[in-house]
C-alpha cells in the first residue's frame, strides 16, 4: 500500500492580519490531485489540522470539503491525529460518521492503547497495514502529577510517560499483527519535538509543554515501527539519521522565515526484506507548489527600496516582510516602503526595525505585534513593566507556566463557546 505523509496544515491561520484561506484551498485541491495521480492508498495527517482549537467556519468548510473529495478518490484510508493546536473533542466529534468512510480520526490518547491501532485493509479486503495512531500526548495523558515535583522530575516523568505509551502501542500492534497472521508494515504517528530537531525563527511552532520539557530521543520509537510519521516541526527532516523516522514539515510557510524553504509531502512505499522480515520504507519527497509568494527584504533604505523595485517589476503577487537594519533614522519608513510598491501586486505586511543597528530608532518607532510573542514573552514584558524584583521572578515564571499548562483541558469548553457564538450569528 502506498502512503502519503503530511502534517501541520494549520487551517485558518493568518499572517500579520492577512487571511490565507485561498492558499489553503489551493493546497488541499493540489493534495486531492496528487492522491489521484499517484494512486495513493493511505493518507496520514500527523497533527495540527487547524491552527486553533476553535476553527472558524471557513477553515471547517475547507476540511470537510477536502474529506468529501478524498472519499471519492482512489485513497482507501485517511488517518488523522490531533496536534497541540487542535481540539481533541472537536476532531473526535464526527468520528463515528467518518469511520464509516474509512476516515480514522484520533483526537486524544486512550488508556487502552489497542484502540489506537488501526487496521487498514487493501483492495482485496485483507489487512495491508497497521497504523499506531498516536496524537499529541498531553501532559495529563501520560503522567500523574505529584506534589513537590521539581522541573527535572517533571521532565523525566513526562519523557518516561511518552516512551511508555509508544512501547505499549508497539507491543499492541505487534500482537495484533501476529494474530492476523500476515506480514504487513506497522506505521506510527506522533506530534512531538525530538531532541535536535530543526526549527526556524517565526515559524509559529509552540512549546508543547512547560518551558522546554518533553523533548524526546529517537530511541523511544521501537524497531517494530517500519515508518514513523511525525508532525509539529515545520521543517521537513529525518530524525537522528534514521530515514524511517521523519517530519514532513508544514505544506505552507507559516512565517517569513520559511519563505524560501521547499515545502513537501512524503510518499512512502515499503519493500519486504525477507531476510530480516522487515519492511524497508522508500520515501519520495514531493514538492508542494508555492501558492502565495513570501519574501523577506533586508538592508538599509537604499537596499530595501532597490529590492522592492525588482519585486514590483516582476509583476507577481508577493507578500513582504521588511527588516530594516540601516544606521540612519528613517521616521517615515513605513510610508516609504508602501510608496515603493504602490499600484502593484506587492504588499508589505510587516516592517521591522533591527534594534541592534539603531537603538534610538527602535525605541521610537518599533512596535511589537502579538503575533511575534509567545505567552511567556508577554509575561516577561509584564514583569518588566511592573518592575517585579529579580528574586521573585523565577517563582512567578514557574507559577505562570503551570497556569498555562492547566489551560489545556479547556478546549471542550472553548469549542462550546465558539459553537454558541456561531449559533447566535
Amino acid at each position: 500500500m502506498k502512503l502519503l505523509h503530511t502534517s501541520d496544515w494549520h487551517l485558518g491561520r493568518s499572517l500579520y492580519g492577512r487571511k490565507r484561506d485561498e492558499e489553503f484551498a489551493q493546497f488541499l485541491q493540489w493534495m486531492v490531485q496528487t492522491v489521484r495521480e499517484r494512486e495513493i492508498d493511505v493518507l496520514v495527517v500527523a497533527g495540527d489540522v487547524f491552527d486553533t482549537a476553535t476553527p472558524g467556519n471557513r477553515a471547517q468548510a475547507l476540511y470537510y470539503q477536502f474529506l468529501h473529495q478524498m472519499v471519492a478518490s482512489p485513497c482507501r484510508h485517511i488517518v488523522i491525529v490531533a496536534g497541540n493546536h487542535d481540539s481533541p473533542s472537536f476532531l473526535n466529534a464526527p468520528g463515528d460518521l467518518l469511520r464509516a468512510f474509512d476516515v480514522h480520526v484520533i483526537g486524544q490518547a486512550s488508556t487502552d492503547v489497542a484502540q489506537q491501532v488501526v487496521v487498514l485493509r487493501d483492495e482485496y479486503g485483507e489487512p495491508g497495514m497497521l497504523v499506531c495512531a498516536v496524537p499529541y500526548l498531553r501532559d495529563r495523558d501520560v503522567r500523574v502529577v505529584s506534589a513537590g515535583e521539581s522541573m527535572q522530575d517533571k521532565d523525566a516523568n513526562l519523557v518516561a510517560g511518552i516512551r511508555d505509551h509508544y512501547e505499549a502501542i508497539a507491543q499492541a500492534a505487534q500482537d495484533l499483527r501476529t494474530s492476523l497472521g500476515r506480514a504487513i508494515p506497522i506505521i506510527a504517528t506522533g506530534h512531538l519535538y525530538t531532541a535536535g530537531g530543526q526549527v526556524l525563527d517565526g515559524d509559529g511552532v509552540r512549546d508543547l509543554y512547560i518551558g522546554s520539557l518533553g523533548q524526546v530521543h529517537a530511541r523511544i520509537f521501537s524497531d517494530v515501527f517500519d515508518y514513523v510519521a511525525l508532525g509539529h516541526l515545520h521543517v521537513p527532516q529525518i530524525v537522528d539519521g534514521q530515514t524511517r523516522i521523519r517530519y514532513s514539515g508544514s505544506p505552507l510557510p507559516m512565517g517569513f522565515g520559511e519563505a524560501r524553504q521547499q515545502k513537501v509531502v512524503c510518499q512512502v512505499t515499503f519493500d519486504h526484506d525477507l531476510t530480516s522480515d522487515r519492511f524497508v520504507p522508500e520515501v519520495e519527497t514531493i514538492g508542494v507548489p508555492v501558492f502565495q509568494r513570501l519574501r523577506q527584504v533586508r538592508g538599509d533604505l537604499q537596499a530595501i527600496t532597490g529590492q522592492l523595485e525588482v519585486l514590483r517589476e516582476d509583476g507577481q503577487s508577493c507578500w513582504i516582510e521588511v527588516l530594516y537594519d540601516g544606521q540612519e533614522i528613517v521616521t517615515d519608513l513605513r510610508q516609504r516602503v508602501e510608496q515603493a510598491v504602490a499600484d502593484s501586486p506587492v504588499e508589505v505586511l510587516r516592517v521591522k526595525v533591527n534594534g541592534r543597528s539603531n537603538p534610538a530608532m527602535t525605541s521610537a518607532r518599533q512596535q511589537e505585534s502579538l503575533e511575534d510573542l509567545t505567552p511567556m514573552d508577554v509575561f516577561e514584558r509584564c514583569l518588566e513593566a511592573y518592575q517585579v524584583p529579580d528574586e521573585q521572578r523565577s517563582e512567578m515564571r514557574h507559577t505562570y507556566q503551570e497556569a498555562l499548562a492547566l489551560l489545556e483541558p479547556v478546549d471542550e469548553q472553548a469549542s462550546r463557546i465558539q459553537t454558541t457564538k456561531s449559533e447566535r450569528h
